[in-house]
């Protein structure tokens, strides 16, 4: 039996930002840059994701997939933008959300969060 690792464990909230199952990373709520434009978030995100990452010792190009929330769907031409610059032609599959966060900055806080999953295997 593979043991799951557990990482950027918050008791508060009782959420763990990275688990490492097997093969596999799975990685959550991954937000930056809250209070700022779209974009900014977006980097932000991305910049959390490859903390956490790099917590189980990957990087992006290990990233398969990610969902997207967004606050307004319009602005996945941004997350493309990013996506192109940082991932380097090393596409995860993805799928974009608009959702409303339930977030303390309300309509002026959160805009965009990513999940994703990581292959950490040979």
């Amino acid at each position: 039996m593979c043991p799951i690792e557990r990482y950027d464990v918050h008791q508060d909230w009782a959420h763990s930002g990275i688990i490492r199952a097997g093969d596999f990373c799975f990685i959550g709520y991954c937000a930056g840059n809250v209070g700022k434009d779209v974009e900014s978030q977006i980097r932000g995100a991305i910049d959390q994701l490859e903390r956490r990452l790099a917590m189980a010792g990957l990087t992006l190009e290990h990233v398969v997939q990610m969902d997207c929330l967004f606050r307004d769907v319009w602005n996945i031409p941004i997350m493309e933008r990013v996506i192109k610059e940082r991932f380097k032609g090393k596409y995860p599959v993805r799928k974009s959300i608009e959702t409303n966060f339930a977030h303390v900055g309300g309509p002026d806080g959160l805009h965009f969060q990513l999940d994703a999953v990581a292959y950490a295997g040979e």
